[in-house]
């Protein structure tokens, strides 16, 4: 029995040495399987396009209204009158509240008699001046009697005057019983209500008033940014671009509104590294709101013909950034590229590609130099027919009552043929 497996074995081993044996030594063979050869790889690619490239610097910023008044009261009184409704828009110069003007009142009008009693003692002084000073002309009366009198004159009309000053202050006692807006804008809620005795000492204010039009965002970019807004500028008045604070990317948002630049700080923040900026933005539409954060996009410079590539596209190694250019045989070539801006839509190259050269997209983690591959339709690729309906919208161009999307400068990913579609 042993011997009988033992036998069997080595008839298994002696079929298969000689498969083996026959499969690398036959000439067919070894054909067809260099015929068949490794699968090509599927990938997408986009064709590099020259085009203007907007550079934007991308920070947080915070709102801030272009003016913030609170209104307290200055004078101590019952409030007797609230005139405005939270919320509401107010001009310089509205009535907001009064204050019982009386006791003010009374104050000024004893000031003016007090005035007018110091006044016809002045006018009898002047008259006895008059007097003395021709007396002491003929010596009928001495100097020294005249010249007293001059005194008294001098006197009464400082008297006067201090009474002006008196009749001044207490006008302006009564006029800080009528509380006004100092500037244009919205009023907050009211803190205060009538019928209650206010202070100039009061920590509460009656309410806040805030100017919405035009708005402030005061922002944050790193100070290695300080050459490229400073020469901007110096070239002009930078556009300021502001987002909403949302995830994903900055170009998929709509623009919230669109301002300038205003102010560069004179400093660099020595803790965080980074230089604050203020842009003005008109706020037409109230969309920004003191308080709120916003992302803030600063387009410091245009790029004119720039060659743009989808950021997708490079990749990074030891050597730095390079793309697989795709060949005419479907085959791809490793280029090393010079990227002098990149951005979530798009990388600018400055060496290595040229305008039309098409580059891989999707699916370079598998590739290497001159790997085959099989160039696959983008998935968003627009049919034709959809492109030439009628009424459809042209490229470029606001639909009426849209919001503005970010400028964006990304190559769209093209298709190359449809062949070898059964590799996928």
């Amino acid at each position: 029995m042993r011997r009988i497996l033992l036998l069997l074995v080595c008839l298994l081993i002696a079929a298969g040495g000689g498969y083996w044996w026959f499969a690398l030594r036959d000439p067919s063979a070894q054909q067809a399987r260099g015929r068949r050869g490794p699968d090509a790889i599927p990938v997408l690619v986009a064709a590099a396009e020259q085009k203007d490239v907007p550079i934007y610097l991308d920070g947080l910023g915070t709102v801030q209204a272009s003016a913030m008044v609170t209104i307290k009261p200055m004078v101590d009184g019952p409030l007797v009158e609230v005139n405005f409704r939270e919320g509401q828009d107010v001009k310089v110069g509205d009535v907001l509240a009064r204050i019982d003007p009386r006791p003010f009142q009374a104050a000024l009008d004893q000031a003016a008699a007090k005035k007018r009693q110091d006044e016809a003692n002045l006018a009898n002084a002047r008259i006895d001046l008059g007097r003395y000073q021709k007396l002491a002309a003929t010596a009928y009366t001495s100097a020294q009697q005249a010249d007293t009198q001059r005194a008294l004159v001098a006197q009464l009309e400082a008297q006067v005057a201090q009474d002006q000053a008196q009749i001044d202050n207490a006008r302006t006692q009564v006029s800080y019983t009528t509380i006004t807006a100092p500037v244009d804008g919205r009023v907050g809620i009211r803190q205060i209500d009538a019928g209650n005795i206010v202070h100039a000492s009061d920590a509460v204010p009656l309410t806040v008033i805030t100017t919405l039009k035009p708005i402030s965002v005061v922002f944050t970019l790193p100070q290695q940014s300080l050459p490229a807004v400073a020469a901007a500028m110096a070239a002009g008045t930078p556009e300021v671009l502001a987002l909403p604070q949302a995830s994903g990317a900055s170009t998929a948002r709509p623009v919230l509104d669109r301002g300038t630049l205003t102010v560069l700080d004179n400093v660099v923040d020595p803790a965080t590294g980074t230089i604050k900026l203020k842009a003005s933005f008109p706020n037409e539409r109230l969309v920004l709101w003191p308080g709120a954060f916003v992302t803030v996009r600063l387009r410091v410079e245009t790029r004119h013909g720039a060659v743009v590539v989808p950021p997708v596209a490079v990749q990074r190694g030891p050597r730095g950034p390079y793309v697989y250019l795709l060949n005419a045989d479907d085959t791809v070539t490793r280029r090393p590229v010079t990227v002098s801006h990149e951005d979530q839509v798009a990388a600018v190259i400055t060496e290595g590609v040229t305008p039309g050269d098409k580059v891989v997209v999707d699916g370079a983690a598998r590739l290497t130099d001159n790997a085959k591959v099989n160039v696959l339709p983008s998935p968003t690729a627009t049919p034709p027919s959809a492109a030439a309906a009628p009424g459809a919208q042209a490229p470029g161009v606001q639909a009426p009552g849209a919001q503005a999307p970010v400028p964006a400068s990304s190559p769209a990913p093209v298709a190359r043929g449809q062949r070898n579609r059964g590799n996928t």
